[in-house]
């Protein structure tokens, strides 16, 4: 359901894909596709968790589509949201040849595509936007049982936007990171489904700790490994008097 902050318009469309439009109708797409959420062809494997409606979502009007890593690159999904003139940005160290999927190189697709690094600052269709760096640390608690991480450094993004004068950031799928609680962010959408991020608890801690004006939890009850609950994360935020709009 979307929901409106100070002009912009944001819309959880389920695992990492979020929808921004400006006021004056500039329209990000972050992470778009992945595990049917925009065809409705998927099916949960998770009791309780919602499956998404029926849907052959195909706006085709995102000026900007932003990619942090390979595990959410879906060609697929880009076409179906980006506009014919669209920018896509995408992490540079994406590297398709090591994925499982049969992925096309960025610079085959129809679009003009920019590379990122994690520490890029850049401005696309009068959109400032900046990278961070997103990765599990080594040994911590999003790893395999060898200790290595799901997503080591230098493999994603997260990204930072400034949309009307409103800091959006999306941080990817990322532990919590040394730097984190220093941005200035109005509108935070953090990863809360654990096992390949921060989990609930570790997100609710690093939003009191930002402060921002809106919490919007994303990358969440998608499937199994991020089966999680909303409402204690929400009420976490809500002892701390921070906002937080939930997928209703």
């Amino acid at each position: 359901m979307p929901v409106t902050h100070d002009g912009l318009t944001i819309e959880w469309l389920g695992y990492a894909t979020v929808r921004l439009e400006s006021k004056d109708g500039t329209v990000v797409y972050l992470d778009p596709g992945r595990y049917g959420v925009l065809t409705g062809d998927w099916e949960p494997d998770t009791p309780g968790v919602a499956h998404p409606p029926s849907r052959d979502y195909r706006p085709e009007d995102g000026d900007i589509v932003c990619v942090t890593h390979v595990h959410h690159y879906d060609p697929d999904g880009i076409d179906r949201v980006a506009d014919e003139d669209a920018t896509v940005i995408a992490f540079e160290g994406m590297d398709v040849r090591g994925s499982r999927r049969d992925l096309p190189r960025l610079v085959d697709l129809e679009y003009e595509v920019r590379t990122v690094d994690a520490e890029s600052d850049l401005v696309v269709a009068g959109v400032p936007i900046w990278t961070l760096p997103a990765y599990n640390e080594p040994d911590g608690p999003h790893t395999r049982p060898d200790g290595s991480p799901f997503h080591p450094e230098g493999r994603g993004c997260g990204f930072l936007l400034s949309i009307d004068g409103t800091r959006v950031c999306w941080p990817g799928d990322t532990d919590v990171l040394d730097g984190h609680a220093a941005l200035e962010v109005d509108v935070f959408l953090p990863p809360i489904g654990g096992a390949f991020t921060m989990d609930h608890s570790e997100a609710a801690t690093l939003a009191v700790e930002l402060d921002p004006e809106l919490v919007v939890p994303i990358h969440y009850n998608t499937f199994t490994a991020l089966e999680t609950d909303p409402e204690a994360f929400a009420s976490e935020l809500d002892d701390a008097d921070v906002s937080v709009a939930l997928d209703t």
